[in-house]
C-alpha cells in the first residue's frame, strides 16, 4: 500500500464508538504503519465528541486528554472538562482516590480470589474525577509507594518530528516533570 492511503473518517468514527465490524477493524489492523492522516482524523473525531473546545493534544486514556488551553497552556482535561491543571504534573494527584486496604475491599473488585492482592502487601489505588466522578486510573501498588506518573508525552517532539506539524508553543520547558512542585507545596 501507497504511504498516501486514507482511510474514511466514518470508519475511524466506527472505532472510537466501539461499533467497527469484524472485516474492517482487521482491514485497519493489517494496514502497514499508523500514518498522520489516521493520527489527525482520530483527534478529530475525539474533538466532535466533547462540549468544550480547547484542542485535544493528545489521549492519554478514555475520557482523559492533554489539551491546548487558551494563553499557552497544556492541560489534562476530563471529557466532563474538569481540568487536573498543568500536563507536567501528575493528573492523580488532583483526583478523587479511593483506596482499598483490606481482602474483603478487593474483593469487591477482583475475582476470582487466587487473583486479590495481598492485603498488608498490596493496596489498590483508584482514581477519579472530582467532578463527574469517572474513573481514569488504577493501580496496585505497596503500601506507601508513590503515586505513580504514568506518562508524560513530549509532544512538541511529536508534533514537531513526526506529525511535522510543531505546536506554536514550543519550548524545552514543555517535557519537564513538575509533580514534585506540587508535593513540596504540601509541606
Amino acid at each position: 500500500m501507497s504511504d498516501d492511503f486514507e482511510i474514511d473518517i466514518n470508519l475511524v468514527r466506527q472505532l472510537v464508538d466501539g461499533k467497527i465490524d469484524d472485516d474492517n477493524a482487521e482491514r485497519l489492523l493489517k494496514l502497514p504503519r499508523k500514518d498522520i492522516g489516521r493520527f489527525l482524523q482520530y483527534n478529530q473525531v475525539l474533538q466532535e465528541r466533547v462540549a468544550w473546545n480547547d484542542r485535544i493534544l493528545i489521549r492519554l486514556s478514555d475520557k482523559l486528554y492533554v489539551v491546548g488551553k487558551p494563553g499557552g497552556k497544556r492541560e489534562t482535561q476530563c471529557e466532563c472538562g474538569y481540568s487536573f491543571g498543568d500536563y507536567r504534573q501528575n493528573w492523580k494527584l488532583k483526583s478523587k482516590i479511593r483506596t482499598r486496604k483490606t481482602l474483603e475491599e478487593m474483593g469487591q473488585v477482583y475475582s476470582p480470589s487466587p487473583a486479590i492482592p495481598e492485603p498488608g502487601w498490596q493496596e489498590v489505588r483508584e482514581f477519579f474525577c472530582p467532578e463527574c466522578g469517572t474513573q481514569h486510573g488504577v493501580e496496585v501498588v505497596a503500601p506507601g509507594y508513590p503515586i505513580v506518573f504514568e506518562m508524560l508525552p513530549d509532544l512538541d517532539k511529536f508534533y514537531r518530528d513526526y506529525l511535522g506539524q510543531p505546536l506554536p508553543d514550543e519550548s524545552p520547558d514543555w517535557y519537564e516533570d513538575h509533580t514534585a512542585k506540587v508535593t513540596a507545596s504540601w509541606t
